[in-house]
């Protein structure tokens, strides 16, 4: 609702340039549908041009009803960019300043929150503990409760750290934005969405989950089991709210993309600070960052069931988006492998990696413990004629070499890079190039 983790057809070719893509995306989009990692749907357009445009697996397997680009998803944390656009339109409207105190909106907040303004729940740099990651989660999901109720449930924790310090992921801070929108309009947080950014843009696929209501061409969500995919656990649409409660289609997200960066919703100012980074490239419900030298705008979800993915470049203004019913890595990692397969890019799955041997002189010289984040390690280990790899908190997974630096993972899409004195590692994963330093 996120952790950095190891972690009806219809195809229309825009134009020439792009007709050497599509097969590639068919098949790189395969390789994740053939063992049920994926099902989903998939939209990539690049400006006015849809290049692909289509559904996967299931919608329902029980039923076996196939997916299509008009199923609705649960998006999870795509709700966020929702939410925060929802803040900026109040701005612009004289209803609050993002740099205001959110006591001036909760009078009966605690002391310790007296220094946290709006603009640090919309970067997740407030402190307040993200409350899907405290022990009674598992609990309080499954309840219907209000969002008054649900930031009562973690407003008398003590801070992880003062504001503005640090970025901390939390889902808290969205929910505490979903209250004050609803106490700054009368309306509820999804009468909001529906009315000043939906029906605008003529999403009419798109809107606030329900556990009741009858929603037509709505998805069901499925977990991986060793026994193959089992129907998702429940949790009741009142607790994600604000910070991941949403569903939509892949086309309707497209109606929001263009949308959103055609003008049609917050103004160029508004925009700009929704998509200006502040701490770990993360903005308002968004990361903003440069990938193989293009700027990326870009953000995930995950909720029992789903899992979701969709970037826009604005210098070439394409769009990916991959809505996934499975949990699972896929949708992470589809959405780069597109997203560099559009601007011609090659990648390369797992499959098609070679192994190489290597002395056990040269692996040796790997072994130790890279930092890539202040609380994410990755410890190499020697094991027989092999490396292990392992991120703190995570297992330990055999890496592949292909090159006398570089190795790969088969669990996982990942590779590791070495530099040549070891000094540091180098993970490439979902886009992304992160350094570890030796320890």
């Amino acid at each position: 609702m996120k952790t950095i983790r190891f972690v009806l057809v219809l195809l229309v070719v825009a134009s020439p340039s792009f007709a050497q893509d599509t097969a590639r995306m068919e098949q790189v989009i395969q390789s994740y549908v053939k063992n049920r990692a994926f099902m989903g749907a998939v939209l990539v357009a690049r400006g006015a041009d849809i290049i692909l445009d289509k559904g996967y697996g299931s919608a329902n397997l029980e039923w076996d009803i196939a997916n299509a680009p008009t199923t609705k998803f649960r998006l999870g944390s795509l709700t966020k960019q929702f939410t925060a656009a929802s803040i900026l339109l109040l701005e612009e409207r004289g209803k609050l300043k993002v740099e205001d105190p959110i006591t001036n909106y909760l009078p009966d907040a605690p002391p310790e929150w007296g220094r946290i303004t709006i603009y640090n729940l919309l970067t997740h740099t407030s402190g307040i503990p993200n409350f899907t990651s405290l022990p009674e989660y598992n609990t309080l999901k499954t309840a219907n409760t209000s969002v008054e109720k649900t930031v009562a449930s973690f407003k008398g924790r003590p801070l992880d750290f003062g504001p503005g310090e640090k970025m901390s992921y939390s889902n808290s801070g969205y929910l505490v934005l979903g209250y004050v929108i609803e106490k700054l309009t009368g309306a509820s947080y999804g009468k909001f969405v529906l009315d000043n950014l939906f029906t605008p843009l003529g999403m009419q696929d798109s809107g606030y989950d329900s556990n009741t209501a009858v929603i037509a061409r709505r998805a069901s969500g499925y977990s991986p089991s060793a026994a193959g995919l089992v129907n998702a656990g429940y949790i009741h649409m009142s607790i994600p709210h604000a910070a991941g409660a949403l569903y939509s289609t892949t086309e309707d997200l497209l109606k929001w993309e263009q949308g959103l960066f055609g003008g049609k919703i917050v103004s160029a100012v508004s925009l700009e600070k929704m998509t200006k980074p502040f701490k770990n490239d993360y903005a308002f419900g968004l990361t903003s960052r440069i990938d193989k030298g293009r700027r990326v705008i870009w953000h995930n979800g995950g909720i029992d069931g789903f899992n979701t993915s969709m970037a826009y470049y604005p210098e070439t203004r394409t769009v990916v988006i991959v809505l996934s019913n499975v949990n699972g890595p896929a949708a992470d990692t589809l959405g780069p492998q597109l997203g560099a397969l559009v601007h011609g890019d090659p990648v390369k799955l797992p499959g098609e990696r070679t192994e190489i041997g290597l002395p056990a002189s040269t692996l040796a010289k790997y072994v130790g413990a890279y930092e890539l984040a202040p609380t994410a390690t990755m410890t190499i280990t020697l094991e027989g004629d092999h490396l292990m790899a392992q991120l703190t908190g995570q297992g330990r997974n055999p890496i592949f070499p292909e090159s006398e630096t570089m190795f790969f993972l088969k669990v996982v899409d990942a590779q590791l890079e070495f530099a040549a004195d070891a000094g540091y590692l180098v993970l490439h994963q979902n886009g992304r190039d992160l350094r570890g330093n030796r320890k």
